[in-house]
C-alpha cells in the first residue's frame, strides 16, 4: 500500500512539475544544484564568521530561491503564450545561475576555501556583465 501510495505522489509532483517547467532542462538542474551549493556555503560562512544561524535569515534565503524558481515557472508560460522554444525561460535561468556563482563565490571567499583561477575568472566575466 506505502509503495502505491509513494508511486501515487511521485506522479503527481513529476506532472506538476513538467506542467510548470515543460521538458526538463539541463540548465534548470544546474540552477537547483548551485541554489543548494549557494545555501549551505552560505550556512558554512555564517558559521565561520561566528554569526550563528538565524531562522529567519535562512527561511529568508530559501523564499528567494523559492521566488526566483517562480519567475522561472514565468518565463516558461510566456514562452509557451509567445510560442518560443525556451528562449524567455533560458534567459531567466541563466540570470539565475550567474548570480547563484557570484554568490557561491563570495560564500568561498567568507570561508577562506581556495577556487580555481579559471572558474573565479570566469564568474568575475559574469558578474562584470550583470
Amino acid at each position: 500500500m506505502a509503495l502505491v501510495w509513494l508511486c501515487s505522489v511521485s506522479g503527481l509532483v513529476g506532472s506538476v512539475i513538467t506542467f510548470a517547467f515543460g521538458s526538463w532542462m539541463e540548465s534548470l538542474t544546474l540552477l537547483l544544484v548551485a541554489m543548494g551549493i549557494d545555501y549551505i556555503t552560505g550556512v558554512a560562512a555564517s558559521i565561520k564568521e561566528k554569526k550563528g544561524l538565524s531562522s529567519m535569515f535562512g527561511a529568508w534565503g530559501l523564499a528567494r530561491k523559492g521566488l526566483s524558481l517562480l519567475v522561472v515557472l514565468l518565463a516558461h508560460r510566456i514562452d509557451i503564450l509567445l510560442e518560443t522554444s525556451n528562449v524567455t525561460m533560458g534567459a531567466a535561468i541563466y540570470f539565475y545561475i550567474a548570480n547563484e556563482l557570484i554568490s557561491i563565490t563570495e560564500n568561498y571567499g567568507r570561508i577562506g576555501l581556495p577556487m580555481p583561477d579559471r572558474l573565479r575568472k570566469m564568474i568575475e566575466v559574469l558578474k562584470d556583465k550583470g
